[in-house]
């Protein structure tokens, strides 16, 4: 595992220095090490329990946190093949300049370079962004890390808060928390957004991205042929990255993203592999039956880790401070339990399922994408028998499934005089507006940003997901969870080759009869368990905070809630908040079929701790 962090000085080198020792020294509380480089106005900083990344040769110095997947298929200019990974981005970097290096380059990485003969300095993440970056531009020059906190760690950055990033997290959904990539939860810093480069130069800041998923012909092969190119694809992903770690163990659910992973890790291995998942004693969202079907074909030893008798204030506590941030979903909670016993089992990498949903129409929303684009090509008889399928498999008695709920669902959340421009959900986007104070921030301000680079509903909201909603806070959630405990952690499905290929695969390849991933059903044929691959329903990956909050961690909740340092922040309407408690309680209690307040109140404790703690770090500071 590893962290970057660097100065560049507008005036004084020694200065580079000492600020980039600072923000080492924050990383280094985990007990790793770190070794800094400097040239002129610039140091570079490494901390990691793995090999040394950070590079100088002649006037370019360079750190990259993360790996290069395919440096066999890069032109060597003279370098070792087990040479560091900054090494090959600095000779990569004089060969063809920094972009196109990028080009040339697969991976998960975060990483900068600074040209000093040039004057040019350079930052970049990652085509999916697997890896955080954060820099702050202070009136003495600019720091980067891969944590906030290690920026906040200069007394030029402050810890003053993002006020549209608490309030959206406060009172909306968390999709669109990221909707703004380039902001982070702290007003003064920045986040560098996946697959983008930020040049300084002369005084000047630029933004560009440097790869970009576009409009292409989609696939004409028959389903068979597309799955042995997707097994390949997959297999490789898996493969390279298993490659890089001694001790990897794997995420397991009862649905087929991570039974896929780790699947195709155990032909790569060439023996079966050690599996963790989370259990629940509420069956809600507990997996253990699905997942039991699996075990004795893959899996050496299954570790089923208990999500219960913690402290959920005291572990929220403990993750906020580990992720700088607020943490998206209770679904991180469950793994960041999990990440503790994955490390105290002695493995060194988690490998996970992140990306399948999203790129084989996996989640339940993206049927009514596929059911937009159907309308649009005309198809009224496949979309009836689609709509039927789906209403027969996926019905719910609280989201229910019918036609008139698909067709309103379509009229909602697509435009349709635009083909495939997606529209914000306005239901969901707005459900808890009336529980954020407008004297903080006015919440029906906020227009979120939806990309639409696809004359295709189901692809645009692919590509939303993946770039402005619920993969960044999930991919960042990992990153911390892992990091917390020492553990590298590797999604496969989230290989930019494989996503360029998925997003040239046709809808009803991913969608067909009511079933979802059906390429990727096709394609773990012989790999996966039958039962398993031809698994229909899915639970989720979930926990039960509904639980949490009506009944374990309930009295922690309303002294919070009641508390005049909640009260006095100014941010939430208490009174609103007192009433949709008691709503909570009272549908969790009575067992009627509605939707309770889970989700609210899971991010209202995560962002009021996080502000309590980003409080006691300005205090600190200013100390």
């Amino acid at each position: 595992m590893s962290r970057i962090a660097g100065f560049l000085s507008f005036s004084n080198p020694r200065f580079a220095r000492q600020r980039c020792g600072q923000m080492a020294d924050f990383f280094a509380q985990n007990g790793w090490p770190h070794t800094c480089e400097a040239i002129g106005p610039a140091a570079f900083a490494w901390c990691g329990s793995t090999g040394l990344n950070v590079a100088r040769l002649g006037a370019v110095v360079a750190t990259v946190d993360g790996h290069f997947l395919n440096l066999d298929e890069c032109n060597s200019r003279g370098l070792r093949p087990d040479a560091p990974p900054a090494e090959w981005l600095i000779a990569l970097y004089r060969a063809y300049g920094f972009e196109k290096a990028l080009e040339q380059l697969a991976g998960d990485y975060a990483l900068a370079l600074y040209d000093e003969g040039a004057g040019q300095f350079w930052l970049a993440r990652d085509r999916v962004g697997h890896r955080p970056l954060y820099y702050a531009e202070t009136s003495t020059g600019i720091a980067f890390a891969s944590r906030p906190g290690s920026l906040l760690a200069i007394p030029e950055v402050p810890a003053e808060p993002n006020r549209r990033f608490v309030a959206v997290f406060a009172g909306s959904h968390y999709r669109y928390i990221d909707n703004v990539p380039e902001e982070s939860p702290y007003a003064a810093i920045r986040q560098v957004p996946a697959a983008t480069i930020v040049r300084f130069s002369d005084g000047k800041k630029h933004t560009s991205r440097y790869w970009q998923l576009t409009e292409q012909p989609e696939f004409r092969e028959s389903e068979q042929e597309l799955a042995v190119q997707y097994r390949e694809l997959l297999m490789r992903a898996v493969g390279s990255r298993l490659a890089l770690c001694s001790k990897p163990a794997f995420t397991l659910s009862g649905g087929m993203d991570s039974s896929s992973v780790l699947s195709c890790a155990v032909e790569a291995a060439g023996h079966k592999l050690h599996a963790f998942s989370s259990v629940y004693t509420d069956k809600t969202y507990d997996e253990s039956e699905e997942i039991k079907t699996f075990l004795e074909h893959k899996v050496e030893q299954w570790h089923p880790v208990s999500i219960e008798g913690f402290d959920l204030f005291a572990t929220v506590r403990k993750m906020v401070a580990a992720h700088d941030e607020p943490v998206a979903t209770a679904t991180w909670l469950s793994h960041y339990l999990l990440c503790d016993t994955v490390r105290q089992a002695g493995f060194d990498t988690l490998f996970g399922g992140l990306g399948g949903d999203e790129l084989n129409a996996g989640e339940y929303e993206y049927f009514i994408f596929h059911f937009a684009d159907l309308t649009r090509a005309g198809r009224r008889n496949e979309l009836a028998h689609e709509i039927e399928c789906w209403s027969r498999h996926h019905d719910h008695p609280v989201y229910r499934k019918d036609r008139a709920v698909a067709d309103e669902a379509v009229r909602r959340m697509t435009d349709a005089g635009r083909p495939g421009v997606v529209v914000p959900d306005a239901r969901r986007m707005t459900r808890y507006y009336a529980a954020v104070s407008k004297d903080y921030y006015n919440l029906p301000s906020f227009q979120p940003v939806l990309d639409h680079p696809f004359s295709s509903w189901l692809k645009n909201r692919t590509y939303q997901d993946i770039y402005r909603e619920t993969v960044p806070c999930c991919l960042r959630a990992e990153d911390r969870d892992c990091t917390a405990f020492g553990l590298e952690h590797a999604d496969p499905f989230f290989d930019h080759r494989l996503v360029e290929f998925m997003f040239r695969v046709p809808g009803h390849m991913k969608i067909r009869d009511g079933i979802t991933k059906r390429l990727l059903r096709e394609t773990m044929k012989g790999v996966l368990p039958e039962e398993t691959r031809t698994r229909i329903k899915k639970t989720g990956w979930n926990a039960p905070a509904h639980l949490w909050f009506s009944k374990t961690a309930l009295a922690d909740l309303r002294d919070l809630v009641n508390s005049q340092r909640f009260r006095e922040r100014g941010l939430y309407n208490v009174e609103e908040v007192k009433r949709l408690l008691d709503e909570h309680v009272e549908i969790v209690e009575s067992g009627v079929a509605r939707e309770n307040h889970m989700m609210f109140f899971w991010q209202l404790v995560n962002v009021e701790l996080w502000l309590q703690h980003a409080d006691e770090m300005r205090k600190a500071t200013a100390a």
